[in-house]
């Protein structure tokens, strides 16, 4: 039978009579199986209620007062185009410039994961656009971590985790520079800006960066914090990586993951520069990884179908994870009229590394079960292949304990998954022990 989401859970009865004749993937098991969130902005999945009650706490003007108000002027099911998308996001970062505000953020961030089924979060952030005079880096920084670690510590309070039944949530924090920015982005960037007013633009950028970098290397070694990786989001073209070499290469000898936004709204060049210029472990989208049609006409490559070839072959050999974002995808992306069109399937089919992940849940108005549910109901996914998906997504997260200890907790998360596997779909063994 071919594999399919449900939109409605199998219970009781039902469940115990389709074990043994029904492969089904629905909504119930999806929502149940353990799962990650590797690449999610904080600001980007702040809930719509919280963004109605910081905007009226600190006076920040909204085109509307409610949910339904906000979704149809803001966050849309579906934008004209990535400005369009990214036209929220200045309501998002105003109403989170204080300690208060990031803490309930990262607290709500992390429950809406938990009640879903995801057990270990990865949460992204770009700090300088919530410094001001009275809240620094590391100020920054914690009180995100607060709420985060408020919100973990009441879920592994739980009897299930005590007793061994269910894995813990675990969490990590990854540090987001700008490709680009100008002086109206925040208070720093515009302090930034002035001081560096007589500099070109790529120095500013450098600076910006490596000074950013200074401050995760710092918070993560001299305050405990878990900051795991460094990250480079923002437009890509005409904004290139390699102008923020030096921070990557600043994080790369301090031992800090890298994972850079690249091939989402430009070729594979953009993608080949993170993984040669800033050392990249993992890939924030990798859209066009495998399209030599996506390459810039003026790039000086002779020969796009070699050039892609090699670059796909070098990142599924070094396993240098894409972190996908189907809705996100397309949604910014005019070109795309359907996900039959993404290319996850073919970056599948290529033995590319790849898991799923939501980029920002109030934008795009999705959850790590939905993106799975697409993956799907819409590209064919099956149970396999989600497994594998799921699984990779805990192995090639950027886990804060040693390497010990995460092949523990991975073992322990595969152990459950299967677990949940023989509750909905039977033991496959029982046959052969009867």
């Amino acid at each position: 039978m071919a594999t399919k989401t449900s939109a409605q859970p199998t219970t009781g009865a039902a469940t115990s009579a389709a074990k043994a004749t029904d492969d089904t993937i629905t909504e119930a098991f999806l929502r149940e199986v353990p799962k990650t969130d590797l690449h999610v902005h904080l600001d980007g999945s702040l809930r719509i209620p919280t963004l109605i009650d910081l905007a009226k706490e600190y006076g920040v003007k909204l085109p509307s007062y409610t949910e339904s108000g906000l979704r149809e002027l803001v966050f849309k099911d579906r934008y004209d185009s990535l400005g369009d998308y990214l036209h929220g996001f200045q309501y998002l970062c105003a109403v989170l410039q204080s300690e208060v505000a990031l803490e309930r953020a990262g607290y709500e961030l992390a429950v809406d994961n938990q009640n879903e089924g995801v057990r270990y979060l990865e949460v992204r952030f770009a700090p300088q656009l919530h410094i001001h005079e009275h809240m620094n880096a590391i100020m920054v920084l914690k009180a995100v971590n607060r709420g985060l670690k408020k919100a973990g510590d009441e879920f592994n309070r739980r009897q299930e985790v005590v007793s061994g039944a269910e894995p813990p949530f675990h969490y990590g924090i990854i540090v987001s520079a700008m490709r680009k920015f100008t002086a109206g982005f925040s208070e720093y960037f515009a302090n930034f800006v002035h001081a560096h007013r007589y500099s070109p633009a790529k120095r500013i950028y450098r600076e910006a960066s490596l000074e950013l970098a200074r401050a995760a290397v710092l918070a993560r070694d001299e305050y405990g914090l878990p900051v795991v990786a460094f990250d480079l989001a923002g437009e890509e073209a005409g904004y290139p990586a390699e102008d923020h070499r030096e921070a990557f290469e600043y994080v790369h000898k301090h031992f800090m993951h890298k994972t850079v936004h690249a091939g989402e709204a430009y070729g594979p060049e953009s993608i080949f520069q993170a993984v040669t210029d800033l050392h990249a472990d993992r890939i924030g989208h990798g859209t066009y990884l495998l399209d030599p049609s996506a390459i810039s006409t003026d790039s000086g490559i002779d020969d796009p179908d070699d050039y892609v070839k090699r670059l796909g072959e070098f990142v599924a050999d070094h396993r240098i994870t894409l972190e996908i974002c189907l809705t996100s995808n397309l949604q910014t992306n005019p070109n795309m009229n359907s996900l039959s069109e993404h290319s996850f399937r073919k970056l599948r089919d290529a033995r590319v590394s790849t898991t799923l992940c939501t980029d920002n849940r109030t934008v795009s108005n999705t959850t790590v079960t939905r993106e799975l549910a697409l993956a799907v109901s819409e590209l064919g996914i099956n149970r396999k292949d989600l497994k594998s998906i799921v699984v990779y997504g805990f192995k090639r997260s950027f886990f804060a304990g040693s390497y010990l200890e995460k092949r523990r907790y991975v073992r322990r998360v595969i152990d459950h998954y299967e677990k949940i596997e023989r509750k909905h779909f039977g033991d496959p063994d029982a046959a052969a022990r009867s």
